[in-house]
Parts: structure tokens; sequence; C-alpha cells
């Protein structure tokens, strides 16, 4: 419970609240009216009468009877955890597509709280020239919102089509396409700076890459594409996963995902983060994809710990954005998914067609020459369709 509730308090701060106090009630199920149960929900009123909050917030999602009963009897305005993680994505969408998504989202979790949250509008509107049969308020209020929503969706559409074009070329550049995953504030974005320069904002915030970024990375001879992407969180809302389908589409494509794990989090609370990670990749569909753990931020260990975290986890890798421990071999490991991706030649190119060899250094990695007699012999690693036409102008497709 305390664990869950310190995340809860990293949120509401991320949001801009302070938090001055908690309450928990232990009891076998929430009551359903008002989710607390009568004493406690008395104690929680006296308790912010007393300190002059003007918000409440619940760590857990509340239905719409329950915000509403809770704000009727505290007579403070009361919020459910998806509230919160809504805000805080508002607060840092800064592209037109992720302002967008976020307020559909915002929407959609609004419109299925209308009907429990503003029973006082379900009425004809009354006064001269208004009696009569006619639209409810809350009606009208619902048909507003909807046209909203259809609206956008409408444009997310066609940003997704932009989207698509450019994930089309992307897909068709051969490239392989690595795609940073994990929970929020694990240090992804830092680790995406370090590898490609990519000057992706790195406060220390939860959510605070929402926009996903996409570069170039080099290595030695070999390309991938990294993409940066939202943090993860554990039961994040279903509307937010929803709504960031399309971004969340350069997870599903990637061919690797780094799961990037935080070193300085307890072995327990990494365990609850990893498994909400993957709770997330298995329901956008990336259940599949290879995976490779990188434990980041070991700069703030002691070297006893590194070792004993280096032992629990054998197959990861440690790094630290800052201080570059452990880059190197990421980007070992990420050149190794690179040459995977390629098909190695090696031909016998005749002297005369001089257009062959531009063709091999044109599109190839690791190329190699030797002369022979016969002509010129390339080993190479290139990309499948490119080693395919080599092969054909040979004649030996």
């Amino acid at each position: 419970v305390d664990d869950h509730l310190d995340e809860f308090a990293a949120l509401l701060d991320t949001a801009g609240a302070e938090v001055i106090g908690r309450l928990v009630q232990r009891r076998d199920r929430p009551d359903p009216r008002t989710y607390l149960g009568a004493g406690r929900l008395a104690e929680l009123k006296e308790t912010a009468q007393e300190s002059g909050v003007n918000l409440i917030a619940a760590a857990t999602e509340l239905t719409p009877g329950q915000q509403r009963a809770l704000e009727d009897a505290l007579s403070i305005r009361v919020v459910d955890r998806t509230a919160v993680i809504l805000d805080i994505f508002a607060q840092h969408a800064k592209t037109a597509e992720g302002k967008l998504q976020v307020e559909l989202a915002q929407l959609e979790y609004s419109y299925a709280r209308q009907e429990g949250l503003w029973q006082h509008l379900e009425r004809l509107g009354g006064g001269v020239g208004t009696r009569g049969p006619g639209e409810s308020q809350l009606e009208s209020d619902r048909r507003l919102v909807r046209n909203r929503m259809g609206a956008l969706r409408r444009r997310l559409r066609g940003v997704a089509r932009s989207r698509e074009t450019m994930r089309g070329r992307r897909l068709a550049s051969a490239l392989p396409r690595v795609a940073l995953a994990g929970y929020t504030n694990a240090g992804k974005s830092s680790l995406m700076n370090a590898l490609t320069g990519a000057g992706t904002s790195v406060d220390d915030a939860l959510f605070e890459t929402l926009d996903p970024t996409t570069r170039a990375l080099e290595i030695g001879a070999h390309k991938v594409l990294l993409s940066d992407t939202v943090g993860f969180v554990r039961d994040l809302p279903h509307q937010l996963v929803e709504a960031f389908t399309s971004t969340l589409d350069e997870v599903r494509d990637a061919d690797l995902l780094l799961h990037v794990a935080d070193a300085t989090e307890s072995e327990a609370r990494r365990e609850v983060q990893a498994e909400a990670v993957e709770s997330v990749l298995e329901e956008i569909g990336a259940g599949e994809i290879p995976r490779l753990v990188v434990v980041n931020k070991v700069d703030r260990l002691a070297t006893d710990e590194q070792t004993a975290l280096a032992n629990r986890f054998p197959d990861a890798i440690l790094t630290s954005a800052r201080s570059g421990a452990g880059l190197d071999e990421v980007r070992r490991r990420l050149a190794d998914v690179a040459r995977g991706r390629l098909t190695a030649i090696d031909v016998t190119i005749p002297y005369a067609r001089g257009e062959l060899l531009s063709s091999v250094y044109a599109a190839g990695r690791e190329v190699a020459e030797e002369a022979t007699p016969d002509g010129t012999r390339m080993r190479a690693l290139m990309p499948a369709p490119d080693a395919a036409r080599l092969m054909a102008a040979l004649g030996r497709a």
C-alpha cells in the first residue's frame, strides 16, 4: 500500500499538487456508493476541513457515482487516479497529435461520467420561451461532447495517415527499428540522448516524454532507428492506451525493445514495474517482440550494489546515461541487431561491370574487396532487396 501511495504522490507532484496527508482504509471491498466506509468518510471530512485542502485525490479509479457521492459528502472537489494521469498528459503533450490524443482521452473519460456527475442538469430548460418539450441540458451537453469526440477522431485519422506514410518509409528503408520501453521516469529519454544526442526533455518527472521521438543512430558501418516513447505505469488507464495507439505503433513495429529499468528502485518495486510494462506491451500487441533489458542509473549505486545487480540480472546491460557506463555494450548489441537484418554476399563482379561495385558500396556494410583473375571479389552485408538485385544483375537470381 505504501509503495502504491508513494507512486500516486509522485503523480500528484508531477501534476502540480502538494500532498499534505494520506488516509488509508483496509476493508474487504470498497463501499459501492461512497468508496469509503461511513466512519472513515467522516474522518476524512474532518481532516480536510481542518487542513483547508481544496482537492482530494483517490489512488484508484472511482465510479461516477462514487465521485459524486464523495464530493457531496465532503464539499470538496474529488478526482481519481485516471484524472490525475490525464492532467499530466495534458501538461506534457507538445505536438499537435499529442494534444489531440489527450483531449480525446479526457472527453471519453468525462463523457462516461456525465450521467453520474451532472444529475442536477437532468431537467428541461426553463424560463420564458423555453417551456415545453425540448432537449434536456444533459442530453445537449452529451451531444456536444459526442460531436467534439467525432471531430477529434477525424483529425487524428488524418494525422495518423501522415504518420503511416513516415512509418512506411522507415519500414521500406530496411533499417532495424529499436524502441525504448519502460516504466515512466526510468531514464529512457536520458539514454536516448546519450546514444543519439536527440535533445529529448529529461526532467525528473513522471510522463515527461509523451510524444515519440525517432532518431537514426550510426554504429560504425551500421545504422538503426531508435525511438523514445511514452513511459508506462501500473494500471495505465485503458482509454489512454486506446488514445495513444498511433504513438505506440513505434513500439509495435520495433524489431527489438530496450526495456529500460531504474537501478535505484528496490527489487520489489522494480519487479512490480516490470510486470506493469509487460502488461501494457501485451495489451498493445507487442508481447512477442524480442527484449533487451537495460538497467539504467547505475552511477547512483555503490560498486558492491552494481555487482549484486549484475548477478541478479546476468543477461541485462547495466548503464548510466550520465557517466556513459555500459553504452558501448548497448551500441554493440544494437549493431548485432542491424547485422542480423542484412544478407551476407560473397560474389565476384567482372571488371567490366564496375557499376555493380558502386551499388555494393552504396548499400553494403562491412564491405571487403579482393582482386582476382576473373574480377573483383566482393564480400559485404546488404539489405535483402539490394542483395537480390545484385544477384539478378549477375545472372544468379
